[in-house]
């Protein structure tokens, strides 16, 4: 827990000077030190807990200058675009600086009795991020927070401005609202300044977004990750994108990591992609997203709502094994956790995301998650777990597959929506509609957004697939009786 003190006046007066005049507060130009060009954002939020990421800059702006490079197969001869010795003279690089980070936080806008965390040292052995595990919030409430940055003493050289929700508690009914994204390639943005969706989704004002991993190709997007440097170059020149940032710092995420993010394509534990091993990064991810020290977990949103994050990577046999009782994507412990959770869980709903596809179809030659017949025997066993206990108030939400379908498994009823990715440019891959599995299938970029809401004596649960720039493309609308 950070210890926490009350706002000073000096520090309130200008706060409300900068809100009042409508301008943002992000660092005064005539002083000099640490900045904070990738922003910051806020996961893992409970009813009563928060953490809230930051990372001190060189520069107030990313490096906008630098070598660029272009996607592969757009014409352009990528293998000849090695990455210069210095990574931070690439495109969109953000520098870090050794500094002090504090943070403010409270109900108020302008931060009036804002509780304040004390100085934080940030060196590049964290990469320069402090994360703060903020507790004893306030349930169902709209937090604002200022992330200040100071070189010595308490001379604030950047402030950075955001805002998050905390989740109902769990005998509170109240309409919550989310939306999920996966699969963005830096390449396939289509918007200079960042995928489209961003604006988007938060045009609906979700209470929280998922972020479904590959959130980064070290792999596909040049130049290829093949050391840490260069991977967490990747995250800054992505999440230092306006729209992205902007979003980040708008509302509370959750985040979840697939193979992209991690090393390379279907990767898993023990493999390696240059000099970059799958452990660092497992690590890198750790460091760059707002997540807590298990990678599988739940949350409760208010009386109606329950939502799992599954870990697709840290625990998976290797892709090329004989399929089995022993073979595995999620193992023995979290395959545990997961049925005792869902069975215990008294929620109206009940949605797992999961990086990868439980239901499918998936293309005949991936063998990378559940809906394949590399792993075919564990999906097997979850279908039919679900089927069993939770046949008609539970969902799946999955990334990954870069097309958008609601898909119901034939022989076990499982209802399954993929998200899609997150630009048009980056869709593709689909082996076709299946019509013994699809309800809806399209293959272009967009996301989805659920709600959950109460009408007289039933909750209602909404789930929409979007497309890029927000409109509606597929809906599906579920009723229950509630006491």
């Amino acid at each position: 827990m950070n210890r926490t003190t009350h706002i000073s006046r000096r520090h309130f007066l200008e706060s409300t000077v900068v809100i009042a005049l409508g301008l943002p507060l992000v660092g005064r130009a005539e002083e000099k030190g640490p900045q904070q060009a990738v922003g910051t954002r806020a996961g893992e939020v409970t009813d009563s807990t928060a953490i809230v990421w930051t990372r001190l800059t060189q520069s107030a702006a990313r490096n906008a200058d630098g070598v660029k490079f272009h996607a592969k197969g757009k014409g352009r001869n990528v293998a000849a675009q090695e990455a210069p010795a210095d990574v931070s003279q690439i495109e969109g690089a953000c520098p870090g600086s050794a500094g002090r980070v504090r943070l403010r936080y409270g109900l108020a806008e302008d931060l009036s009795g804002a509780e304040v965390t004390e100085w934080v040292e940030v060196t590049a052995a964290s990469d320069f991020i402090h994360q703060f595990s903020l507790t004893g919030l306030k349930a169902g409430s709209l937090y604002f927070y200022a992330s200040e940055a100071a070189s010595e003493g308490d001379v604030v050289t950047s402030t950075v401005r955001g805002r998050f929700h905390t989740a109902p508690s769990a005998t509170d009914r109240k309409p919550v609202k989310w939306c999920v994204m996966t699969c963005q390639g830096y390449h396939d943005r289509d918007h200079a300044d960042g995928h489209p969706i961003y604006p988007s989704m938060m045009a609906l004002n979700p209470e929280f977004i998922v972020m479904t991993g590959d959130l980064v190709y070290y792999d596909n997007d040049p130049p290829e990750a093949t050391s840490a440097a260069i991977a967490r170059v990747h995250w800054e020149r992505m999440f230092s994108l306006p729209r992205i940032k902007a979003a980040m710092a708008s509302t509370s995420t959750y985040w979840l990591k697939d193979d992209h993010d991690v090393l390379s394509d279907d990767a898993w534990p023990g493999t390696k992609h240059g000099d970059l091993t799958f452990a660092e990064g497992l690590r890198i991810f750790r460091e760059q997203a707002p997540v807590g020290k298990v990678p599988y977990r739940t949350f409760r949103w208010g009386r109606d709502l329950q939502i799992w994050f599954t870990e697709g990577r840290d625990f998976r046999s290797p892709n090329k094994m004989t399929d089995g009782p022993e073979k595995t994507i999620w193992g023995a412990e979290q395959k545990a956790w997961f049925k005792r959770t869902v069975a215990e869980s008294d929620a109206t709903w009940k949605v797992l995301v999961s990086p990868t596809a439980l239901v499918g179809p998936d293309r005949a030659g991936k063998a990378d998650n559940h809906a394949n017949k590399s792993f075919q025997h564990e999906g097997d066993e979850l279908r039919g777990w679900i089927k069993a206990n939770v046949p008609d108030h539970f969902f799946v939400i999955c990334g990954d597959r870069h097309w958008q379908y609601h898909s119901v498994h034939p022989a076990t009823g499982v209802q399954e929506f993929s998200v899609g990715a997150a630009s048009d440019s980056h869709a593709g891959g689909t082996p076709g509609e299946d019509p013994e599995y699809h309800r809806f299938h399209r293959v272009k970029g967009g996301f989805l957004s659920g709600e959950v809401r109460t009408d007289g004596t039933e909750s209602v649960l909404t789930l929409q697939l979007r497309d890029v720039d927000g409109a509606v493309v597929y809906e599906l609308t579920k009723r229950r009786k509630v006491s």
